[in-house]
């Protein structure tokens, strides 16, 4: 199970905070740590797909979003959008990998369930 951060630099600098974390807070902050480093990579896996068929789905997830979102969405363009929450998420799906599921598969038990709680609050 992998909860790093793929970027070398952000890991470096997420061990150096928590180097210097109280240990009184040291499991929170690992606990959100691998919560959003597994979130990261599950975003940065629709980055992966070709641009044509990004901007295919782009088209496609413009549609189905209200009138003002969709307007300022296209206003942005794909460009600025293709790295956006949303549209990642909606890459992911669409490929039938779902963001639940992801974390459930690559998140340890018990950070897992505190994802689902925090997830269902949001």
């Amino acid at each position: 199970m992998i909860t790093s951060h793929p970027n070398p630099q952000i890991q470096k600098k997420q061990d150096e905070f928590f180097k210097k974390c109280p240990d009184s807070e040291k499991d929170f902050h690992a606990r959100l740590f691998r919560i959003g480093n597994v979130s990261y990579r599950y975003h940065q896996r629709a980055t992966s797909n070709n641009e044509e068929v990004q901007r295919i789905y782009y088209e496609e997830w413009l549609e189905g979003l209200p009138e003002p979102i969709k307007e300022n969405a296209k206003s942005k363009g794909f460009d600025n959008c293709k790295t956006m929450l949303p549209f990642t998420r909606y890459v992911n799906e669409r490929t039938d990998l779902g963001m639940d599921e992801w974390m459930k598969q690559h998140l340890p038990e018990d950070d897992y369930i505190y994802y689902k709680s925090g997830a269902e609050t949001t």
